[in-house]
């Protein structure tokens, strides 16, 4: 690769690096949990904000769109916090669900309303990892250096509340607090990633790494670094084979991501044989 061109891939790939970092974390978290699909829908909630704010006049890179999409995730945070799907026998990914599409289909409808500014919006939720400069890369890995120290200092809580929330609140403590506290910090690491790099490749960095990470590794420490491993270099092949063969990159990347992930379902037999 030559120099320039990496000089021009360098911010992306620093970004896809953190990026990488905190959503395979969370991403542990969100399989545990069984709520597969929530950052889809805080994604599709903090949207429906923006596109609300763009309808009422403000321009697509006026701050208070980035306010009005983190106040939708707040409250897309303390809803998903307060639904308890084993008390009323209905799935909580099926309120995931719905919250998805009733808030999908609201920013059509917004947006349909929303002049000049709609198409510049529509970009941006869709992002383009390609075009992220070097002032959004160190404010996202600040915004994630805080938001990771945050949930290191209270990962046992957190991590007890995914594993087993009942035996959590048996001890009489709130899970439905801490619920929130994740939720809220997680639905602020999806809107700003969203924004980067888009709703897709985001749900892959959430995802892909932690089942990467399940399938050699019990342990959450060691299916940790897996996913970590997987993640980077996922995305490092992804945006290389993007630019050698001039395909989007965003879509090379989730790509990559199935076509790694498929080669070490493949070769678990061998390494559990082995070993």
């Amino acid at each position: 690769m030559e120099w320039t061109t990496l000089q021009f891939l360098l911010p992306a790939i620093v970004a896809s690096l953190i990026i990488a970092g905190i959503h395979a974390y969370l991403g542990l978290h969100v399989v545990e949990r069984g709520v597969i699909f929530v950052d889809l829908s805080l994604a599709q909630i903090a949207s429906l904000g923006a596109a609300i704010a763009v309808w009422q006049g403000f321009d697509a890179h006026d701050p208070a769109i980035s306010w009005m999409s983190l106040g939708f995730t707040l409250v897309g945070a303390f809803i998903f916090a307060m639904i308890k799907g084993h008390e009323t026998r209905v799935p909580k990914e099926a309120f995931i669900g719905i919250s998805y599409a009733v808030a999908s289909a609201a920013v059509i409808l917004t947006m349909s309303k929303a002049t000049g500014e709609a198409e510049h919006l529509q970009d941006m939720l869709v992002g383009n990892i390609l075009s992220v400069q070097w002032p959004e890369v160190w404010l996202t890995a600040a915004i994630y250096v805080a938001i990771g120290l945050f949930h290191v200092v209270f990962r046992k809580r957190f991590l007890e509340i995914s594993l087993n929330p009942v035996a959590v609140a048996a001890r009489g403590i709130s899970v439905r607090f801490w619920d929130f506290l994740f939720y809220a910090s997680f639905g602020l690491v999806v809107t700003r990633s969203v924004a980067i790099a888009g709703v897709l490749l985001v749900f892959c960095y959430l995802i892909v790494p932690s089942v990467g990470g399940m399938l050699y590794a019990g342990r959450i420490g060691p299916r940790l670094a897996i996913g970590w491993v997987m993640a980077g270099v996922a995305s490092m092949l992804g945006m290389y084979t993007s630019v050698l063969f001039d395909l989007p990159t965003g879509a090379t990347i989730v790509v990559t991501f199935g076509v790694v992930l498929a080669l070490m379902a493949a070769v678990r037999p061998l390494v559990v044989r082995a070993t």
